[in-house]
């Protein structure tokens, strides 16, 4: 409580943050009532008329009043999230330099101290990677078979009911899974352990999500495609998952975003590194590690650092989302 009160009375960009968001809160939580109590009112001077005059019946509600509701609401959430980034960038970049992004992690007492994050970017990045070449495939084989060849079979319910648990699971007791499977026969923490702990995250959000866009493609798209010829491979790869390709990437950037942010599975499988990674055979250097490593420093300098990484992470991540979009698209686009 007491470091609650210094960190509330000493950073002004704190106290408007917070308050802030209190006030969007307290903002949803009356124009969610105003909604409720209108739409009861609004409900039964309707039932009223139509006991009346049926054929006189209007729409439920005020269009006007739902449309304001509809934009503060709207509003509310925006200003968190404003208030949230604005908040995050002001104490971020004042901490971003060249360094964070050319030095690795520098000790107290030596020259350049504290560095920068470079070993645990290029850590991140290839931990992604390899995970993705994993997770990626892996969950759209699974998800297209639940949605074009298994779907009544005796192992969808199974399949399907196992990737929602593992959607549930804490990201901890994969990185003790991975930790018993890959790290132990090992012999030492390493980069490949991480890779596959963060893979076992992304596999089944990309399979049900695969499933569920797959089965929106109109059935008629697949009847005129072997009407034509084709066979149900090439029906599946030049007609249903093109039309289903925004979608489906929807789904792939939302487990990379998940598994970008995981701390937990890579405390038990990657560890993390002060130098810059140079094989996945060693302990593998990670950004998400490096934050909670600075984060929980009892050096300023390094807390600075934490924030910057955070903030780098973000953009990180809109960055990677931005450019799946456009790829996305242009396929969208050929393939039209």
């Amino acid at each position: 409580m007491e470091s609650f009160r210094n960190w509330y009375f000493r950073d002004a960009a704190a106290r408007w943050a917070l308050g802030g968001m209190l006030a969007a809160i307290a903002l949803f939580t009356a124009v969610a009532y105003a909604v409720r109590v209108g739409a009861t009112e609004t409900f039964d001077r309707h039932l009223l008329l139509a006991m009346r005059r049926p054929a006189d019946l209007q729409p439920l509600g005020s269009r006007s009043f739902q449309e304001a509701a509809r934009d503060v609401t709207a509003l509310g959430g925006s200003l968190v999230l404003v208030l949230v980034t604005g908040y995050l960038i002001s104490i971020g970049a004042s901490s971003l330099s060249l360094d964070f992004f050319t030095k690795v992690q520098i000790a107290n007492g030596m020259d350049g101290y504290p560095g920068g994050m470079a070993h645990a970017l290029l850590g991140t990045v290839a931990l992604i990677a390899m995970a993705s070449v994993v997770g990626i495939p892996l969950g759209m084989l699974t998800g297209i078979y639940l949605s074009e060849y298994g779907a009544n079979s005796f192992l969808a319910s199974p399949t399907r009911f196992i990737c929602d648990v593992l959607s549930g699971v804490p990201s901890i007791v994969v990185g003790i899974l991975g930790y018993e499977l890959v790290v132990r026969p090992i012999g030492h923490f390493n980069g490949w352990a991480g890779a596959m702990a963060l893979a076992f995250i992304m596999i089944p959000i990309v399979a049900r999500t695969t499933e569920e866009m797959l089965r929106l493609v109109p059935n008629s798209y697949r009847e005129a495609s072997v009407a034509l010829g084709a066979t149900k491979a090439r029906t599946i790869l030049t007609v249903v998952i093109p039309a289903a390709t925004g979608s489906v990437i929807t789904g792939v950037m939302l487990a990379i975003a998940r598994v970008a942010g995981e701390t937990a599975p890579l405390l038990f499988t990657a560890l993390g590194s002060r130098l810059m990674p140079h094989s996945p055979n060693e302990a593998f250097p990670s950004l998400t590690k490096q934050i909670f490593d600075y984060a929980t420093s009892p050096y300023v300098e390094q807390q600075k650092l934490a924030w910057a990484g955070i903030l780098v992470l973000i953009a990180l991540i809109f960055v990677l989302n931005l450019g799946i979009r456009f790829f996305a698209r242009s396929v969208q686009t050929k393939s039209a």
